[in-house]
């Protein structure tokens, strides 16, 4: 038996480009047989939903809403729900996990840290980091930023993209540095999931067991659209 899992999705009440509330992605993830999610709802340098003219703890409170309001579905429901966020630098995208609410609160400097600082930063306080679809081509991304030495993984399969070729370049990325592989379906919306995501034999019981499972190469497939294997 495989466990699947997403690792990459966003909420309305976090993410300005999610169209879904926490409780809808639950439920559309649950009833297309995920064992559980990562909510990795768009950081304040992002496409984020969260006022900026508000005090640093108030945003970090609004910011987790959708992850906690996943949570408490999940918890009814019999879905998984774990933490993380994507995080943004001059278009690039950074999937981070393993850290908390009161890690976020008590770090207001993160906003102003180059990439690598960033990275290098969440690494060392026990998280680590996924660089999300590290190809893709948009009009607002200027530019391509690779960081090979200061990651833990590469999202190799996206499900948002239509064009498989940023996914092969990713994958090249990948097997260039010698990095762990995941896939994930950036999904936005309830009424249309890509359904991609991680299979593994064991369910997981922290979010540190996906951490484990990228770096000792014991994820079982990866997938993309509608759980079609690749890679």
């Amino acid at each position: 038996m495989l466990y699947i899992y997403e690792t990459h999705m966003h909420t309305f009440e976090a993410s300005a480009c999610s169209v879904s509330a926490a409780y809808e992605m639950a439920d559309a993830y649950k009833s297309a047989g995920y064992t559980g999610v990562m909510v990795t709802d768009h950081f304040f340098n992002g496409n984020s939903a969260i006022p900026y003219d508000l005090p640093w703890e108030e945003r970090i409170d609004l910011f987790c809403k959708g992850y906690e309001n996943c949570l408490e579905r999940g918890k009814k429901i019999g879905l998984q729900v774990f933490f993380g966020w994507e995080f943004t630098y001059e278009g690039a995208d950074f999937l981070t996990y393993g850290l908390d609410k009161q890690w976020l609160k008590r770090h207001p400097e993160i906003m102003d840290m180059p990439i690598y600082s960033y990275a290098d930063f969440v690494i060392s306080s026990g998280g680590f980091i996924v660089h999300a679809h590290p190809f893709r081509q948009r009009n607002y991304i200027k530019k391509i930023t690779l960081i090979p030495d200061n990651i833990t993984a590469v999202e190799v399969i996206n499900s948002g993209h239509e064009d498989t070729k940023m996914n092969e370049r990713a994958n090249w990325y990948a097997e260039s540095f010698n990095l762990p592989k995941t896939a994930g379906s950036d999904a936005h919306n309830a009424n249309a999931l890509p359904c991609g995501g991680i299979a593994v034999e064991k369910p997981f019981e922290s979010i540190f067991d996906y951490e484990d499972a990228l770096k000792n190469g014991s994820i079982a497939k990866l997938y993309y659209k509608n759980f079609k294997t690749r890679y």
